[in-house]
């Protein structure tokens, strides 16, 4: 085993293969170690997040050290039979790959059994593999801009599914009805770690399959209710977010969640609601609305001008951390932020919003959670019988980011800094780094004077990623993901921003330059038993 750093709280365990893999997820899932709060399993690694103040690092590696890869317990999981139409626009390439027919493709596909490995890249996105296949088909050299759901493609040793349309690039070889991802169904996910899957040849497809997209929870107004807040404007994007999904690795699913933690609960305790409650995440101002009722809200992250205009035409400006009193058809508006991207507005009592997987945040990247707000919509609010007092103490965590400053993000290297040329490892924090328009809740798209070049040019199999990750795609310009980022990733990350600077991270916006400043030098982590 090799114990590579992620972040502060995590770390990357690689091995030889993936039979090693499952059999150390089997182990720790049998047996937990102490300490650790979630586990994304890949093709040769697991990544493995942990609470430091119950587990070192160094006490977590030895303990994984020294688990029996020898055997599997993993239980004979489900048995799901997926119908394929086998007109897939890559059937020709592969059968030519695999210096066969179509025909014998087809039924190799459809004799072998597959069992689900992991979860990742989208929610239902599974990552099959078979004991009695010895494929190993190439990604294509151009990934596609979109793949239609329901296609059916390999990559490596990997069969998969894809969920909902979305750009990729593995191998497509055929078509099902099958819906991966339905959140409708009690177990959203259609195929989970585990799972054995069968193949069916379905036979020709005489038109062109279309499944429709996994329809977005709207949000219904409840006219029972007193209190409202009436959305007048929306500005670039206005959105439910609250401290996201933990623990939906299996389903492919990452935290998403406020890009601003620190903010939302800043926002929450203002007006005496749990810190934890959903918050509106409103990007770069422009937003609008009207009380019905006496409300009281707070305003919280970017710094930003906020007005409020009464019934009569008198117009007040109040400040962001604050409790803000409005009383019925008083106006609120946010202006452009001078700092900062992103404001939280919070209600005393909480929105009413259905939660979707345990949390009420939209993640963008797999569009779970209730739908971004528009024009019309009518929030309804919660009584206000069981909140706390209201809290003056608070304060930005930070001095918000503008565009015309340098940020410092501290960074801890790995977990494939060893990928990179010695001069790519040194111009990653020496070089200014800017923030493209390209860039939203997936992630932050960098461009820099220079690109970073790699020392190993082959293909990085698919592993787990974390909100902070640097990762390095072959245009060698850095993405650092941010809150809706994909679960797992085929680019090699050569760094990741330290968990304590990603609230930070959360507000930079558009064209502000980042400087990266790492915080000590690349190593493994050394697994050995007797450290002391």
């Amino acid at each position: 085993m090799r114990f590579l750093p992620v972040n502060c709280n995590t770390i990357m365990v690689e091995l030889s293969g993936l039979a090693e893999t499952l059999a150390l997820l089997d182990s720790l899932n049998m047996s937990p170690i102490f300490g650790i709060e979630e586990i994304i399993p890949a093709a040769r690694t697991l990544m493995i997040r942990f609470r430091p103040t119950k587990i070192s690092i160094r006490q977590l590696a030895a303990e994984i050290s020294g688990r029996d890869l020898q055997e599997r317990g993993h239980a004979t999981g489900k048995r799901i039979e997926i119908p394929v139409h086998y007109n897939g626009d890559d059937l020709a390439l592969v059968a030519e790959i695999l210096g066969c027919t179509v025909q014998e493709v087809i039924h190799q596909h459809t004799e072998n059994e597959y069992t689900v490995a992991f979860t990742g890249f989208a929610p239902g996105f599974a990552y099959m593999v078979s004991n009695t296949s010895q494929w190993n088909i190439p990604r294509r050299k151009i990934p596609r801009t979109r793949i239609p759901a329901g296609a059916v493609a390999l990559a490596g040793e990997f069969s998969s599914i894809y969920p909902q349309a979305s750009p990729g690039g593995w191998q497509i070889i055929g078509i099902t009805t099958e819906r991966m991802w339905d959140l409708s169904r009690s177990s959203p996910a259609l195929l989970q770690p585990g799972y054995r899957v069968n193949f069916r040849d379905a036979g020709c497809c005489p038109a062109t399959i279309s499944l429709s997209e996994t329809p977005i929870n709207i949000i219904t107004p409840v006219s029972e209710v007193s209190c409202q807040l009436e959305i007048l404007s929306v500005g670039l994007q206005t959105l439910f977010q609250d401290l996201g999904r933990i623990g939906q690795a299996k389903l492919g699913i990452s935290e998403s969640g406020a890009m601003d933690k620190n903010a939302l609960r800043s926002a929450n305790r203002i007006v005496g609601n749990l810190s934890d409650q959903a918050c509106l995440e409103i990007v770069q101002g422009g937003f609008k609305a009207i009380a019905h009722g006496q409300i009281l809200i707070a305003i919280t992250g970017a710094l930003c001008p906020i007005e409020i205009k009464t019934p009569s035409g008198e117009i007040f400006h109040v400040s962001t951390y604050q409790p803000i009193d409005l009383n019925d058809g008083d106006e609120i508006s946010l202006g452009i932020p001078v700092a900062g991207m992103r404001s939280y507005l919070s209600v005393r009592g909480g929105f009413i919003v259905p939660a979707i997987l345990s949390s009420h945040s939209f993640d963008s990247l797999s569009n779970i959670g209730p739908a971004p707000l528009k024009i019309n919509d009518k929030l309804a609010i919660n009584e206000t019988s069981h909140c706390a007092a209201i809290s003056f103490s608070e304060a930005s965590a930070f001095d918000m980011p503008n565009k015309d400053e340098i940020v410092v993000l501290d960074i801890i290297f790995g977990p494939r800094t060893d990928w990179f040329t010695p001069e790519s490892i040194d111009l990653l924090s020496k070089q200014i780094w800017q923030v493209t328009p390209q860039s939203n809740r997936i992630g932050l798209r960098l461009n820099g004077e220079c690109s970073l070049s790699r020392i190993k040019p082959q293909e990085l199999p698919s592993e787990g990623t974390c909100t902070g990750a640097i990762q390095i795609p072959a245009s060698g310009q850095p993405v650092l993901f941010l809150a809706d980022h994909p679960l797992t990733g085929g680019y090699p990350v050569i760094a990741s921003v330290a968990d304590y600077h990603l609230d930070l991270a959360g507000q930079i916006p558009v064209n502000a330059k980042i400087r990266f400043n790492p915080i000590c030098p690349f190593h493994e982590i050394q697994g050995s038993n007797d450290l002391p």
